[in-house]
């Protein structure tokens, strides 16, 4: 009885790693996707536009959802796990952190497809899905040196790793192509939803003299704008369009498409077509891009303005490709 029963599970593990993930679901059975978030899903930022794109999905494929937040890094690995277990076709996680993760729990779930964004991870069944964020960063880089009085600026980053770090770099190097002798002070405060350790590494900048304000801190990144309102300085949003949260202060922000990318993953499992491997995404996709300048259109000066959609345009058209760098620089 016991060799049988070994032998029925063999032929099943062996029928679906032949088979694939992203097969239809037999019957009436509808599609389910699951999407696991790192902070709150209703941060305006990060987390939110990963939320959005589940929604995307379900609207257009009619599928079932479920989404996790507030999920701990030590706790990755068991969301995963929990999700294919409960027979999700799809599961995402939202953050480079989530693809060791997605990865390793794949090779146990074979028929199930596993997705992380701005990872670098992959197996069969796991892909990661990385928008290359630096494009929009240099951008906000050139913004926050051209508009500073002080000839200091500062860029809070979450934790120190490639997505992040990316974003650091190429926003300091973009502020030094509009303003060479630009100081620009870095902090990383290893959180993505401490929004007072976000505020205090803000504020240590203010202290500095620095004028103009950058984060890529996910929910953390609201104690950065914080400092700013407080300080009555200039500051720029990441991830979202985020000038609601203090409109005289955010000039702009960078936005991510991530219903786009959402949704292109989505398709592609539920065709059946989805494969592992490591996909950019970009400003040329669609995917990456800029916020309006809402009540700053008539602040900034017209050649700030001109001069950032210029290079807006050379990143799309592939004339200029941001350097990519993952490693911090100091």
């Amino acid at each position: 009885m016991k060799k049988g029963l070994t032998l029925l599970l063999a032929v099943v593990l062996l029928a679906g790693a032949l088979g694939g993930c992203g097969q239809t679901p037999a019957g009436d059975a509808k599609m389910r996707v699951a999407l696991i978030l790192s902070g709150p899903a209703n941060d305006q930022g990060w987390n939110a536009t990963a939320l959005e794109g589940l929604k995307a999905a379900e609207r257009e494929f009619d599928i079932e959802t479920a989404y996790m937040e507030n999920v701990d890094i030590a706790a990755n690995e068991a969301a995963y796990r929990d999700y294919a277990a409960q027979g999700y076709d799809l599961v995402i996680g939202h953050g480079f952190q989530f693809g060791e993760p997605a990865a390793k729990v794949s090779g146990d779930f074979p028929a199930v497809c596993f997705m992380a964004t701005e990872a670098a991870s992959q197996s069969d069944n796991m892909a990661s899905y990385v928008m290359s964020c630096e494009e929009g960063a240099y951008l906000m880089g050139m913004l926050c040196a051209s508009m500073s009085n002080t000839g200091v600026i500062g860029v809070v980053g979450g934790f120190e790793q490639p997505s992040i770090t990316k974003e650091l770099e190429a926003f300091k190097l973009g502020a030094r192509e509009a303003a060479p002798n630009i100081q620009v002070l870095e902090i990383y405060i290893n959180s993505y939803i401490d929004a007072t350790l976000g505020k205090e590494a803000a504020m240590s900048m203010v202290r500095q003299n620095a004028d103009v304000l950058y984060h890529v801190a996910n929910q953390a990144g609201t104690g950065v704008i914080a400092a700013a309102q407080e300080s009555g300085i200039l500051v720029c949003g990441n991830s979202y369009d985020q000038n609601s949260i203090a409109p005289e202060n955010i000039m702009c922000s960078t936005v991510y498409n991530m219903p786009k990318v959402i949704t292109t993953a989505v398709s592609k499992a539920k065709d059946g077509v989805f494969e592992g491997g490591v996909y950019y995404l970009g400003m040329a996709d669609g995917v990456v891009d800029i916020a309006d300048y809402h009540g700053f259109a008539d602040k900034i000066p017209q050649a700030i303005q001109d001069a950032v959609a210029a290079k807006r345009e050379a990143i799309i058209k592939g004339e200029f490709k941001v350097p990519l760098i993952e490693t911090p620089t100091r």
